[in-house]
């Protein structure tokens, strides 16, 4: 995976900073809290709520496991519709074949539906590296794009920007990308609409290649869906007379009967709306209405790695709604940028370190970027326990051990400064063992509890450097229970 932010720190020094950005947070804060109110409200609505849940956790698994059959199915479906299927093992792969699918048509730029897994192969700056511009049409997207920005947010990759602050941008950048700003323009959302609306007409209407992403794909008959807002996606995948999608394998389902489970749970969560106000399906090509050519590059990217993890699979469930982003306190106040990855949030954490391993110091720190509160649990449409992940990776970057990468079993080492952590984990384990040197150890903390630092020293001060110490208690409980019968005696 490629989609790591070049020159990112690991995600403790970058959150102090986003942390220290009044600005970043107020606007988060108001985004993020305005949001998971009106999804809790939307899916109050459906009595059926947990049965459908549990039902996208099992469709979501059974595919998972037969992920190989699927995918052929789909493969020969895709075909059998006037479709071209490519296969790409990682994004250099998937880059390539892009980049040669829009040289092959003589074009030199592409229309864009907002897309993650564009975003994580870093599609744009290889297209750009090939004399090709690649123009995105969502909204949140052409902020981030014409302010030469990241993304930092599943769903609303500009919830760090305010209206002021995107009013700037559009009147200082988008001459340079087409149209240009109208005069005078406000910071009024539906100004900002409008002049978006202009700047991107004249895109739709001169672009012969479109690319897109899908957010699920059918197997039984080929069909790829797009859910979206705001109508740009359409265009994209209507006008152009070549549309490339580039799916993630994990994206597909078996049937139409599935598809129906997600299409109420994904508007829910996402943008807290019954439905999507544009859901765009496509199976091939015809003749007399949309693209010619339609070519399917499927990506894996380190999916099958992960799908090898039994514990760390689940996250290949997750349909990108973004729900556990807006219920995150870290998130709220660290913002998306510092998990350097397109992937923020609690699913970004254990996503990410999956996808691209735990050898940068970037990835070794993710699993770590939570407080397991379980929110991100609670509301996960297809249950998702990242908190179970997010442990079970922390394991992994501490001790090492067995895991696939790039299809082959290898043993990890432990990452770079956890020696303390693993000696503490090591002494604490000799003494669960041996109960007698566990009681003389917590009868030496109790009488010497007067002489304790309110601080841990060396490596320590990084955990109570935001936390109190516990107080040790005058007796420990072993010496209490004998002493009063398990309470018995104080009781008389």
């Amino acid at each position: 995976m490629s989609g790591t932010f070049v020159g990112m720190p690991a995600f403790p020094v970058a959150a102090r900073e986003a942390v220290g950005d009044a600005t970043l947070r107020g606007n988060l804060r108001h985004a993020t809290h305005t949001i998971r109110d009106k999804r809790a409200r939307a899916v109050a609505e459906l009595d059926d709520w947990a049965a459908l849940r549990e039902a996208g956790r099992r469709i979501k698994d059974h595919t998972l496991r037969h992920l190989d059959r699927y995918l052929v199915q789909l493969e020969e479906s895709v075909t059998a519709a006037g479709g071209t299927v490519h296969w790409a093992a990682d994004a250099d792969e998937a880059n390539e074949i892009v980049a040669r699918l829009v040289e092959e048509t003589g074009e030199r730029e592409v229309v864009k539906v907002k897309s993650m897994a564009t975003q994580e192969i870093g599609l744009n700056e290889a297209l750009e590296a090939r004399g090709i511009h690649a123009y995105e049409t969502d909204l949140a997207e052409l902020i981030v794009q014409l302010g030469k920005d990241r993304p930092s947010h599943i769903l609303v990759p500009a919830i760090h920007r305010n209206r002021g602050e995107i009013r700037d941008i559009f009147r200082s950048e988008m001459g340079a990308w087409g149209r240009p700003a109208p005069e005078g323009l406000t910071d009024t959302p539906a100004e900002l609409a409008e002049a978006a609306r202009l700047h991107l007409r004249e895109k739709f209407l001169r672009a012969r290649v479109g690319v897109s992403g899908a957010n699920f794909m059918v197997a039984e008959t080929g069909t790829l869906v797009v859910v979206e807002s705001e109508g740009n996606g359409r265009m994209c995948l209507t006008l152009p007379e070549t549309l490339i999608s580039v799916v993630g394998i994990e994206k597909i389902v078996p049937s139409w009967r599935d598809l129906e489970v997600f299409l109420q749970t994904l508007p829910r969560s996402s943008t807290a709306e019954r439905m999507n106000p544009y859901t765009s399906m496509w199976t091939g090509t015809t003749d007399e209405d949309g693209p010619r050519t339609f070519h399917l590059v499927l990506l894996d990217n380190g999916r099958t790695d992960t799908l090898a993890d039994e514990v760390g699979r689940q996250a290949l469930r997750c349909i990108r709604c973004s729900a556990c982003l807006n219920v995150c306190p870290v998130y709220e106040r660290a913002g998306g940028h510092a998990y350097g990855s397109v992937y923020p949030g609690p699913i970004g954490a254990i996503l990410s370190p999956q996808l691209r391993g735990t050898g940068s110091e970037i990835d070794a720190s993710l699993p770590y970027a939570s407080s397991l509160c379980g929110a991100c649990y609670e509301v996960c449409p297809v249950a998702i326990d990242i908190p179970e992940v997010l442990v079970h990776l922390r394991e992994r970057v501490v001790q090492g051990g067995p895991a696939v990468r790039e299809g082959n079993r290898v043993v990890l080492k432990p990452a770079k400064g956890h020696a303390a952590e693993r000696a503490a984990m090591r002494a604490a384990g000799w003494a669960f063992d041996r109960p007698g040197a566990l009681r003389a150890g917590q009868r030496l903390a109790s009488r010497s509890r007067r002489l304790h630092p309110r601080t841990l020293p060396g490596p320590g001060r990084a955990w109570s450097g935001s936390r109190e110490l516990p107080a040790v208690p005058a007796e420990p409980f072993r010496d209490w229970w004998q002493r009063t019968h398990g309470g018995k005696g104080e009781a008389e």
